[in-house]
């Protein structure tokens, strides 16, 4: 496909926010390509979360850590119409974000009561860049001065009705939406990243987008702290969802 021709897609997200099951989604399409974090490897290669994120080494030996060159690729031809970057917001560090005017960006987000204590399961102490919330204000407000489209979907919509904010989601990007996207084979897909092992159990026993539940344990006290820096910004963001 030529430049200009070819749809790219990127979902800017933060972690436990359904952003795999939106590729996997994705997926079902004929006209789109995915592909999981790119960055992630040269987020691992800029900052210290290779101490502490699971299968770290994995990340680093399996992918490209040169981020510029992770954008000329996604910049570059592609295979199919529509290419769906599945990305993490906070991998955007040490980056020229002159890309992104090229892009279709949608910003995915969630309840951080709601996100916090899943993510806090697997990264013990997180920390505001670990989580995203920050750089998606920066990202929003960097598209908005350059009066760049976007769009902010919640997973808590996506769940709560996958046909419809799917529509509205695609009617956004200019594609068509396809009902092919609401369900999928259980299993692990090729192009799951080599750390799904360690946080796609739940996606991958899944057949399409699981009905959303409340969450009714108590919140952990220790994210509180946290929490009430997440919060605000969260608020801030959800004003423009869909």
């Amino acid at each position: 496909m030529e430049k200009n021709n070819t749809k790219r897609v990127c979902l800017w997200s933060g972690p436990r926010n359904i952003s795999t099951a939106l590729m996997y989604s994705f997926a079902q399409r004929e006209d789109t390509r995915v592909y999981d974090e790119p960055l992630y490897g040269h987020y691992m290669s800029q900052t210290d979360a290779d101490e502490y994120h699971p299968g770290a080494e994995e990340v680093l030996e399996s992918m490209e850590t040169d981020g510029q060159k992770v954008v000329d690729w996604m910049m570059g031809p592609h295979d199919k119409p529509v290419v769906f970057f599945k990305q993490m917001t906070h991998h955007l560090v040490n980056l020229d974000h002159s890309f992104l005017e090229d892009t279709i960006n949608i910003i995915l987000t969630r309840d951080p009561k709601e996100m916090l204590p899943s993510y806090a399961k697997q990264v013990k102490n997180p920390s505001m860049r670990d989580v995203g919330y920050a750089q998606h204000l920066e990202l929003l407000q960097y598209l908005q001065e350059r009066e760049s489209e976007f769009v902010v979907l919640t997973s808590k919509s996506v769940l709560v009705d996958p046909p419809g904010t799917l529509r509205k989601l695609c009617d956004s990007i200019g594609i068509p939406f396809d009902e092919a996207m609401l369900s999928w084979e259980k299993g692990a897909r090729p192009e799951d990243g080599v750390w799904a092992k360690y946080w796609y159990d739940s996606v991958h026993q899944s057949t399409g987008f699981k009905p959303y539940q409340p969450k009714t344990e108590p919140f952990p006290e220790a994210l509180n702290p946290l929490l009430e820096k997440c919060r605000p910004i969260y608020e801030k963001l959800v004003k423009y969802a869909i």
